[in-house]
């Protein structure tokens, strides 16, 4: 099992109509959200490229945002994390 852990921007929940449309992709398993973070949950992963769009919506009015980061690891050998940060769209 694969996990994508993906720190939301501060001020920032995830969209609902988000998470519907993820739980709907026969790759994704299960999602949490817990607190600011979004755990999605995949079976696992092959050579095709996967694209995974979160939409959020802001809530508080934020200055000076800092990049969200998202870790991408094996649940059973969280040793090998893959960590990459990003910005809100238009960042």
């Amino acid at each position: 099992m694969v996990i994508i852990e993906v720190s939301l921007l501060s001020g920032f929940i995830l969209a609902s109509r988000s998470r519907m449309l993820l739980e709907h992709r026969t790759i994704i398993k299960k999602i949490e959200v817990e607190a600011n973070v979004v755990y999605i949950y995949l079976e696992k992963l092959n050579d095709e490229s996967q694209t995974f769009i979160l939409q959020l919506e802001q809530v508080i009015q934020m200055k000076n945002l800092k990049p969200a980061i998202i870790k991408i690891y094996d649940y059973y050998q969280p040793g090998g994390l893959q960590i990459s940060s990003c910005s809100g769209a238009g960042s």
